[in-house]
């Protein structure tokens, strides 16, 4: 998602469908989630999941996804 690169912020979208702008990359999808991965000051990629229910992702959700995308940038090393 645009946004959450752009900003560099974690993304939560209760329902895609009212998003403008989103590319769904599955027509089932209804909300979805996506954080930035970023390291040493630079965006790599991101950590995008999608769910075929609306308002799926919640804070707990964001905050352990947010804790595993910094797990995984931290085991790169150098």
């Amino acid at each position: 998602m645009r946004n959450a690169a752009a900003t560099g912020a974690t993304q939560v979208v209760d329902d895609v469908h009212a998003f403008p702008g989103h590319i769904a990359c599955d027509a089932d999808s209804r909300s979805e989630i996506v954080v930035p991965l970023i390291r040493d000051g630079r965006l790599i990629g991101v950590w995008d999941v999608d769910s075929p229910e609306p308002s799926r992702f919640d804070a707990t959700d964001r905050a352990g996804m947010e804790r595993l995308c910094d797990l995984f940038i931290a085991s790169l090393g150098d």
